[in-house]
């Protein structure tokens, strides 16, 4: 399953059925499986690693389009390391025609938005005096040029924050969510969107919600929806979400989504995190999954009557300038590739990469110190818990407390065994010749060591994050190739 996000405080959307920075898809994409791939091109993994960008509040204008220039912005998403963009937007803004051909100067100073009128007009003057729609066609136009993956997302109907269980959008039959025009509406944006290759996707609808909400309903119109969308744009994948906030998909277990067509169908969930370096994140490392963290958005013109409010979660800052925060985005690099493939696309056997979710890092054997995954070693972890150099006799080994560990080829003693434990399941633990227990850690250099294990009992004042280790699959060409030993890592003793 991927998954994709949208809450707080933290929030990622996983997608389920990566582009590599300097990896070009033959698109439109497909799915095999559970990956999402290029059907133009031997059937390649493509991994997105997506961010939300707003256009869905009571404006319908893209935020941040009077801070900075549009081609600029696009530009900033790539350099953070995302190849992908959730581009949100109200669906009124395509069955309503009296918005759509409001001006965005118009909707700006009818909200009293004079400053924001004024940036736009200076950042981005071939758009102020657009028409919303137009507006929203020409920020699609500019992420196509700069070939950033685009998936729409129908968020909401009526234009303003999301979401809470009475605001009248959140479930099929409510105030401002007709599902007659709402399928009317996203066949319109399929159909719009057709000619634009970097469009790979339409989510129909973001977190369903409400006292409306039931299984039997959610058939009928999702269902209808995607028919609608596919008709009308063969080529994009059709992405449905679940029910609460789209943290329910457990009622597929029991029913299949039945449509004309194959290929093309992927499904989102959306889930809260509080910090990069938690298990949640290592999970979607660990299965590898798709996904869309929320928010691009430094700031927004106008957000529940807070004129300019500043988004303290945005990845951007305020002025959406440079990065609000390098050292998270450091840690989330590692997800934005990928770390798996479809069996046998690449030929290489399936392997293992030892994964430290706080720091975004992986183990190296030639140092044992943490480095880039992109050239973590491989491993195998066998069923005796032992972590063994993939073409090797090496293994894993323990040499004391606030020791550095070793490799050795004496892989039948207990410090060479290492099991997770803890609720988390992300301490890696193993026994010292005096048969005391100690964690994998990392000290102030990243050297990888054993120490004795913290946070086991749920303290919550205490920090396990440098404990936090997780093996991982990978079948990585990269990896599967580098087999990088120190003669003063080793161990040669018998």
């Amino acid at each position: 399953m991927t998954v994709v996000g949208g809450a707080f405080p933290l929030s990622l959307i996983l997608f389920a059925t990566i582009i590599l920075h300097h990896h070009t898809a033959a698109l439109p994409l497909s799915v095999n499986s559970r990956w999402i791939i290029d059907d133009q091109n031997g059937g390649e993994r493509v991994k997105l690693s997506c961010i939300n960008w707003v256009s869905h509040l009571e404006s319908a204008v893209v935020e941040g389009l009077s801070k900075q220039p549009v081609d600029v912005i696009s530009k900033k998403i790539l350099a953070m390391g995302f190849n992908c963009v959730r581009l949100t937007y109200p669906l009124f803004l395509f069955t309503n025609d009296t918005l759509a051909s409001t001006t965005v100067r118009k909707s700006l100073t009818k909200l009293g938005l004079p400053a924001s009128v004024a940036g736009v007009q200076v950042n981005n003057p071939s758009i102020v005096d657009l028409s919303l729609i137009n507006a929203f066609v020409k920020v699609v136009s500019n992420l196509n040029k700069n070939n950033i993956m685009i998936i729409l997302d129908n968020h909401i109907s009526k234009p303003g924050w999301c979401c809470n269980d009475n605001d009248g959008n959140g479930f099929f039959g409510d105030l401002y969510f007709d599902p007659e025009v709402w399928v009317k509406g996203i066949k319109r944006v399929a159909t719009i969107f057709k000619g634009y290759t970097n469009v790979v996707g339409m989510s129909l609808r973001n977190e369903l919600r409400g006292y409306r909400q039931n299984i039997e309903t959610w058939y009928r119109y999702m269902q209808k929806g995607a028919e609608g969308v596919h008709s009308a744009n063969p080529n994009v994948l059709v992405i449905l979400s679940g029910l609460s906030y789209d943290q329910d998909l457990s009622f597929l277990r029991d029913q299949h989504v039945t449509l004309s067509f194959t290929k093309k169908l992927v499904f989102e969930v959306h889930w809260v995190f509080t910090r990069p370096g938690s298990p949640f994140v290592c999970w979607v490392a660990e299965l590898d999954l798709d996904w869309a963290l929320w928010t691009l958005v430094g700031s927004y013109y106008l957000r529940e009557g807070v004129v300019g409010m500043e988004e303290l979660y945005g990845v951007l800052d305020s002025n959406w300038y440079e990065p609000r925060n390098l050292s998270f985005l450091k840690k989330i690099s590692p997800i934005q590739s990928s770390f798996q493939a479809p069996d046998g696309l690449l030929g290489v056997e399936q392997h293992k990469i030892i994964f430290h979710p706080c720091t975004g890092l992986c183990i190296q054997t030639h140092s044992m110190k943490l480095g880039p995954c992109s050239n973590a070693q491989a491993w195998e972890y066998t069923l005796q818990n032992m972590l063994i150099v993939k073409g090797t006799n090496y293994c894993l080994q323990a040499n004391g407390v606030d020791m550095q560990v070793k490799l050795g080829i004496m892989c039948t003693n207990i410090s060479s065994k290492w099991e997770a434990i803890s609720a988390s399941k992300m301490h890696l633990s193993s026994k010292i010749n005096n048969g005391i227990m100690v964690c994998l850690d990392i000290d102030y250099e990243n050297t990888i060591v054993t120490n004795n294990c913290k946070c086991l009992n749920n303290d919550k004042l205490c920090d396990p994050a440098s404990q936090w280790f997780k093996v991982i699959n990978s079948t990585s060409v990269e990896v599967a190739k580098s087999i990088i030993l120190s003669d003063s890592m080793l161990d040669y003793s018998m």
